[in-house]
């Protein structure tokens, strides 16, 4: 199963001859650059080699967060909230976002000191972020009876609709003069004396000045077949939403160690096992995992290592191709990972326990995503030196959306060597 996606209409049937900006990735980041780009009167064509935000983009938990980033990281989430408030007008839709507050919980003195040294790493931001006590968190999420020793709470996190927010996002791009074309996979890019001049696709070239790569955990096969090495390991999240559940008024959303929730926009909750992610072993492993080790020690509670079938299918598809070949993007034009059915189930009997208002609780739909994660868990948002006019926003690492109006507006700042919307410096390429 996947997430209903509200559907976009009017597709260009037809590849154009040219254009100034072409995307490569249907996703919610290349999606808000284009908006951008197309509001700056930039022509922009964007590729999609299955369906628009068919993937992660849509299979997301819908949080929009601060608490908890790396310090570096923060002023890219400020910006995005800053954006989101203003979404709904900018896209002349609703896109679900309410700014009602993000809490994570803590059992152990082991995760209360996490919370206070997050807190003084960003203590000078004004974030207003805070601990609670356990009476603070009844108060704000009422009728649990779990033992927590406090909790980290930032009331100006919020939330948004994956299903809801980048189609609208992709309509109000359309209404500004943006190309969108489905089934299209790019296969590679054509340079003139060094630098980007075109798109190559499974449907012809399409000539342009710059190209914009935001194709999530694609991204790495695409650039290394161009020699590019980018360092991304994948993992699944699974993820799935209740039956409405009226009689719950919890607006505020909660992370505990093993499992999370959130409230929908019409009434539901979208939960999973926050202590359980599937990691599937990959060719990429023996390549890059060294890179990973100290990713590892940190997460290993969580991670599920898994040598399966995966392990086969990821290999089968190539790692070099011409620009004449059928390319991995057409084999795989949606890619649906297992759902962990019982990650899902563990998740609700934990909530259970500690929240007996979920009793009644009713899974109505599953699903899993691909998250592509890189070493250090921030994403690569910048021009690529090595071929000029190619910009890259990449290896989100799980914090795509609830960051992707910033992050698509950086990289549209990039792609056209205007100021920068925040210092770029955080998320260059070079780092790896």
């Amino acid at each position: 199963m996947a997430p209903i996606i509200e559907p976009i209409i009017n597709l260009a049937a037809e590849l154009p001859n040219s254009t100034t900006v072409v995307i490569i990735g249907g996703g919610i980041v290349g999606l808000i650059a284009a908006l951008t780009l197309a509001e700056r009167n930039v022509p922009v064509v964007v590729l999609e080699k299955g369906r628009f935000v068919g993937e992660q983009s849509s299979r997301n938990l819908g949080w929009i967060r601060k608490t908890n980033r790396a310090e570096n990281d923060v002023p890219l989430a400020v910006e995005s909230d800053r954006l989101w408030a203003s979404m709904n007008k900018r896209v002349g839709a609703e896109v679900g976002y309410r700014q009602s507050g993000i809490m994570f919980l803590g059992k152990t003195d082991k995760e209360i000191a996490g919370y206070e040294s997050w807190l003084k790493s960003i203590d000078h931001m004004n974030l207003g972020s805070k601990l609670l006590t356990p009476r603070q968190i009844n108060e704000l999420v009422p009728g649990g009876i779990g033992d927590w020793k406090g909790a980290l709470y930032t009331p100006s996190d919020g939330r948004a609709e994956p299903e809801l927010a980048a189609s609208a996002i992709a309509k109000a791009a359309q209404e500004k003069g943006v190309i969108l074309i489905e089934n299209c996979s790019a296969r590679t890019l054509s340079t003139t004396a060094g630098r980007v001049s075109g798109v190559v696709t499974e449907h012809g070239e399409i000539q342009c000045n710059n190209v914009l790569l935001a194709s999530g955990a694609w991204s790495r096969r695409f650039l290394g077949n161009m020699g590019i090495r980018f360092p991304t390991l994948p993992l699944f999240l699974s993820v799935f939403k209740t039956k409405p559940l009226p009689h719950i008024p919890i607006e505020v959303a909660v992370g505990a160690p093993n499992f999370s929730f959130r409230k929908h926009i019409d009434g539901s909750f979208i939960m999973m096992q926050r202590g359980a992610l599937d990691a599937p072993l990959t060719i990429d492993h023996i390549k890059i995992g060294t890179q990973y080790l100290e990713a590892f020690k940190h997460g290993k509670d969580m991670m599920h290592v898994r040598f399966n079938s995966f392990f086969f299918e990821d290999l089968k598809l190539s790692r070099r191709w011409s620009k004449g070949d059928i390319s991995p993007f057409e084999k795989v034009r949606t890619f649906n990972p297992p759902i962990n059915q019982s990650f899902n189930q563990d998740a609700l009997n934990n909530l259970r326990q500690v929240w007996p208002a979920f009793n009644d609780a009713e899974i109505e739909n599953e699903w899993s995503g691909a998250i592509d994660v890189t070493p250090d868990s921030n994403p690569v948002i910048a021009n690529i030196d090595a071929v000029p006019g190619l910009t890259v926003a990449v290896g989100f690492s799980g914090h795509g959306f609830g960051t992707s109006p910033a992050a698509g507006q950086l990289a549209a700042d990039l792609v056209m060597g205007s100021t920068p919307l925040i210092d770029p410096i955080p998320y260059r390429f070079s780092r790896f």
